[in-house]
């Protein structure tokens, strides 16, 4: 029986005239509610027809989060009277309750995002509503621009709505296509802000990390709200951890502490969401903020924090890394406290910061990694994304990672068009990486193991679980937890989705929408799994035909011709790190051979141990085979130690374990789960498995070279054949005749490391180069410029030849006379060469008759020299038309004084001068006047000799 009281009591009723004249009108629309107004629930029953009397219709919800789409669907199902699986069903990964009577089914964006690539028309369906749109995560964001593209070119008559709580609606309306925008009011009950930062600094917030005391500040606040107000408290954290840390601290709490996060089980995530006769502080991360009404909460206190993804291009790490929360998450979770009655929020810092903070989140699309979304886009028909219509375009730098990484494991061939291994990896709702892992690690290990490791990988077990693959995996198999409980259903799911075409196993996650198919309810792993008569994977035409890209007619996900076998060395289909230049060198050679997928061999490292536990015979030992499922999906993270519990990957970044790890002592690792704290050059492993070198050799066989390596190291060139995976050194023998061309290389780059000074520079050498870059300051071309080493080994080739091609080592270097090549550069084309005397003489003839030498090593040419030689001299000599800059020396050779006009010295500084040196040194001459005085080098005496 409908549940009339409760549907009039939700404010988005008054909206709902606007947003239906909106869809007839255009097709589209944007839906902009408050929480609490009844968007996630009465909205999808009305365009349905079940309530308000309008057209029976097929909705479907996309939601972001499984524990929000059960939810929503039992809050519906509620409404109308009936248990789910009636008229209102869901769908998620693992999970099916829906039957034939259902017209409003609510999934995820990610089983949504299937279901378009199975069957692009989405026959059957009516309208699709995006719930939650402003949290932009990039599964909503790609399903959003694949339904407008049906829309354009195959379903005009599809209808869309994007709703949110807030929404940036002038950008989803222009997406739209002009979409106009409806908003609801709705009823709020008021909430009061109260500011409760730190009484004392924290530290922010960095990597995964948190400080402790922000957590126990959060706990303080948690115990005042406790003792302020009454009603239920939602408390949001960024994470698990930080959930279970603040819950240790608040025991002896007068009330229930529950704990509501993604991987909790559904019976605790059912007990947050039903009304209790006891008072209840509930933990939850973001899961809580959309689409989920907590009853009886009054209060919430909001720590600030959220986790966002990072990645590591360069590294090929990724990591989820805790930032301050936005704006619009922060109205989110306060509204959370107004749902049901006036209630308050505790922020947990100051009403100054809350200005400064972001308005909207990142969008996922701009900060996470692109490789599963740039399948996706291949598999529509769009490799390069630039048709789709998209809120923010990927950035270039993360797709072309993304496509690197697509190319490596075979997914797509040079074009970027998805090969039928491709369409296959596709379908199977992994990352591609993991996909990869999933199939060659299943035609190796078999499916059924493969899919448990791989299970592992997609989501990192408990920290409990310890740091080794095979002990989680171990441990996995015998526990009761609810991380094991969802583990063997995704193992399932897995194993289900790897079987081959054309066996009994299906790889989808939910039927296809409209299909019909499933009887009654489903659940577990591969619940309402279907075989996808789609239209083949391929951009949709404006002739409403599908065009499958790089597979013409072939469904999305059939394998036709795949071949499972772990690639031999070469074949170069493992992945690489995005970006690192350890995948940059794959052959386009390679890459074609690893999107046909030849039969290969399985790996030696397997094929020699037989079946068994042991080395004796049988199935691989758990160690080694978790290792090659890690290892294929992560190739450049092969590890060999260089030291206890120290690391070289094979990107070429170093890696260390913690204290205590089982693992400290492996000659090889293949690290599956690894983070960069900040600050840091070396990475820490936090999940790896122990593998032999012909593991490590056979997954990451792309990453393979031998070469002959000559460079300049540690002061001389060192020249070896070297054997390496990625940068990890296997074996090197010396070069007894290296390349003449690599040798001039690597000597190069040892003058640029230490300079030009490496060669033989004489004192006369030294004067050239100072008058060469004189005349260049002064007069510029054609004197050369030759001040900067940089400058000068830019042109080496003018210079240093034929000597520099003669040299093999440091040694020949230091003989080559550097004033004999600067010659090379003077201008002797021009004829300007000859006047080099002339414009920056190397001595100048004062009137004493001696040839004092000019410095010119300074800004301006120095001339150095006894006073006394320049009696009688009225102006300052000139070079190049500059005037020296006169350093008048004592007869014992120190500087007495410094001019740049003699004739002014004479006139004036010269009586101080003498005032002061005559009586030190009388045996010398100090005329009155020196502009009649004769010049002279000598004493007086010698004078009067004559």
């Amino acid at each position: 029986m409908i549940r009339q009281a409760a549907l009039d009591a939700l404010p988005v009723r008054e909206a709902l005239p606007g947003l239906v004249r909106a869809l007839d009108a255009h097709g589209a629309a944007v839906l902009c509610a408050p929480p609490g107004t009844g968007k996630t629930t009465l909205v999808p029953l009305v365009l349905a027809g079940l309530v308000g009397g309008g057209p029976r219709r097929r909705v479907v919800v996309a939601e972001p989060r499984r524990i929000a789409a059960r939810a929503a669907a039992r809050r519906m199902a509620w409404l109308l009277g009936e248990q789910t699986g009636g008229s209102v069903g869901f769908t998620v990964r693992g999970e099916r309750v829906a039957g034939p009577g259902t017209v409003v089914e609510v999934v995820t964006t990610g089983v949504l995002l299937q279901r378009l690539q199975r069957d692009q028309e989405l026959s059957g369906v009516d309208v699709v509503v995006l719930d939650e749109c402003h949290e932009r995560h990039l599964d909503a964001d790609t399903v959003a621009a694949f339904l407008l593209d049906v829309r354009e070119t195959l379903r005009p008559e599809l209808r869309l709505v994007a709703a949110s709580a807030t929404t940036d609606s002038a950008g989803w309306a222009r997406v739209l296509g002009g979409a106009p925008v409806v908003e609801a009011a709705g009823v709020s009950y008021p909430v009061e802000t109260v500011w409760a930062p730190p009484a004392r600094p924290v530290r922010p917030p960095h990597g995964m990390r948190v400080d402790p005391a922000q957590l126990a500040h959060v706990a303080s606040v948690v115990r005042r709200a406790l003792a302020e107000r009454s009603g239920d408290v939602l408390c949001f954290l960024p994470g698990v951890g930080e959930i279970a840390r603040v819950a240790g601290q608040l025991g002896g709490v007068d009330a229930e502490v529950l704990q509501v996060h993604g991987r909790a089980p559904a019976a605790v995530q059912d007990a947050a969401l039903t009304a209790a006769d006891h008072r209840r502080v509930i933990l939850a991360t973001a899961v809580a903020e959309s689409s989920l009404t907590v009853p009886g909460v009054r209060v919430v206190v909001d720590s600030g924090l959220a986790r966002e993804p990072r990645v590591d291009h360069a590294r090929g790490l990724g990591a989820l890394a805790t930032v301050r929360a936005s704006r619009a998450a922060g109205r989110q979770r306060a509204g959370r406290a107004g749902r049901e009655a006036p209630g308050v929020v505790y922020r947990c810092w100051t009403e100054a910061e809350d200005g400064r903070l972001s308005a909207f989140p990142a969008p996922e699309i701009r900060i996470a990694d692109l490789a599963q979304f740039a399948l996706q886009a291949a598999c529509w028909g769009d490799p390069d994304a630039a048709g789709l219509a998209l809120l923010d375009a990927p950035p270039a730098g993360a797709m072309a990672a993304a496509r690197e990484v697509l190319l490596a494991v075979g997914a797509v061939d040079g074009a970027g068009r998805p090969s039928p291994r491709g369409l296959r990896m596709a379908r199977l709702g992994l990352h591609p990486r993991l996909a990869r892992a999933l199939l060659d690690g299943g035609a190796a290990l078999g499916a059924r193991r493969a899919a448990e490791v791989v299970a592992l990988l997609s989501e990192e077990p408990p920290r409990e679980y310890g740091d080794d693959l095979a002990a989680a995996w171990r441990a996995a198999r015998a526990g009761t937890d609810s991380y094991a409980t969802r583990w063997r259903a995704e193992a399932r799911r897995l194993e289900r989705a790897a079987a081959p075409a054309g066996g009994t196993a299906e790889p989808a996650s939910g039927t296809p929408a409209g299909s019909g198919a499933g009887a009654g309810t489903g659940t577990g792993a591969g619940a309402g799994a279907g075989a996808g008569t789609g239209t083949g994977a391929g951009r949709i035409s404006a002739s409403g035909t599908g065009t499958p890209a790089g597979a013409a007619g072939r469904p999305c996900g059939t394998g036709a011709g795949v071949a499972g076998r772990v690639p031999a060395p070469g074949t170069g289909t493992g992945t690489m790190a995005p970006g690192s230049a350890a995948g940059a060198g794959i052959p386009a050679s390679a890459a074609d051979t690893g999107a046909r997928q030849p039969a290969n061999p399985a790996p030696p490292a397997f094929e020699e141990r037989g079946a068994g536990p042991s080395r004796g015979g049988g199935a691989a030992p758990d160690d080694l085979a978790a290792g090659l499922v890690a290892a294929l999906a992560f190739p450049e993270r092969v590890a060999k130690a260089r030291g206890e519990g120290a690391f070289l990957m094979a990107s070429g970044t170093g890696a260390g374990l913690g204290d205590g790890s089982p693992l400290r002592h492996a000659p090889w690792l293949a690290v599956a789960v690894a983070d960069r704290p900040p600050h840091s050059a070396s990475a820490r492993i936090r999940l790896a498995a122990v593998i032999d070198e012909d593991t490590a050799l056979t997954a990451a066989a792309h990453l393979r070279t031998d070469a002959e390596e000559v460079r300049w190291e540690e002061g001389d060139v060192v020249t070896r054949a070297a054997q390496r995976l990625g940068a990890i050194e296997l074996a090197t023998r010396p070069l007894r005749s290296p390349d003449p061309a690599l040798v001039r290389a690597a000597l190069l780059d040892g003058l640029r490391a230490e300079g030009v000074g490496l060669l033989r520079w004489s004192a006369d050498a030294e004067g050239l180069r100072a008058r060469l870059g004189f005349l260049h300051r002064t007069l510029g071309g054609p004197w050369p410029d030759v001040a900067d080493d940089a400058v000068l080994l830019a042109r080496a080739d003018d210079w240093l030849e034929p000597e520099l091609s003669r040299a093999r080592r440091r040694a020949d270097l230091a003989r080559i006379d550097a004033g004999q090549a600067l010659n090379r550069l003077l201008p002797w084309a021009t004829g300007e060469a000859v006047r080099l005397d002339e414009l920056a003489p190397e001595r100048i003839e004062v009137p004493s008759g001696s040839r004092i030498r000019v410095d010119y090593t300074a800004e301006q040419p120095v001339l150095a020299v006894k006073l006394q030689e320049l009696f009688g001299l009225a102006e300052t000599p000139r070079v190049a038309g500059v005037p020296v800059l006169v350093h008048l020396l004592s007869p014992a050779g120190r500087p007495a004084a410094v001019t740049a006009d003699l004739a002014s010295f004479w006139q004036g500084g010269y009586r101080a001068v003498r005032a002061e040196l005559r009586g030190r040194y009388p045996k010398h001459p100090w005329p009155e006047d020196p502009a009649t005085a004769e010049p002279t080098r000598h004493t007086n005496a010698r004078l009067r000799r004559g």
